[in-house]
């Protein structure tokens, strides 16, 4: 018989982001505001898998991602899974896309940009292809490679 045991406790109800690249998590965690949402966060880091090697995992009590914020987080763990809980049971699986647009939730890097000077949301349009994801800026219409823009 073998004894599994659990390295971050299971939640009631809330969400639960897994298969996050190792060294994601924290990014996820300040992009999205999690801190900040006045819910218990219980978040593995490095933690081993069988099929990564490690990633990390957050799980958030008390909140349930809809699927455009789910599909968000395709820029930071594309191949992550989202999991809404209900009873500690997982009530959906949210399969990740990423979105054909993006708004305000990235800084153009262009510091010449529109975006930096107006009040007005950034907005990008996303292009991927073979897996290679670039995003294009509405107002400036220069295109970036997804680690430019999701670490500026």
């Amino acid at each position: 018989m073998t004894i599994h045991q659990r390295n971050v406790e299971a939640i009631c109800d809330g969400t639960v982001i897994d298969h996050i690249p190792a060294g994601q998590g924290l990014v996820i965690l300040k992009q999205f505001g999690l801190n900040d949402l006045g819910e218990r966060v219980t978040v593995g880091f490095n933690l081993t898998s069988q099929d990564m090697g490690h990633k990390d995992i957050i799980k958030v009590e008390n909140v349930h991602f809809n699927a455009e914020q789910a599909n968000r987080l395709a820029f930071f763990a594309p191949n992550a899974t989202v999991n809404v809980i209900r009873n500690y049971e997982v009530a959906e699986k949210l399969n990740l896309q990423l979105p054909e647009q993006i708004q305000g939730l990235f800084r153009c890097p262009n510091a010449n940009c529109a975006s930096h000077k107006e009040p007005v949301l950034s907005r990008f349009k996303v292009k991927s292809k073979d897996g290679d994801v670039k995003l294009r800026c509405h107002y400036c219409e220069k295109t970036y490679a997804r680690k430019l823009v999701t670490e500026a």
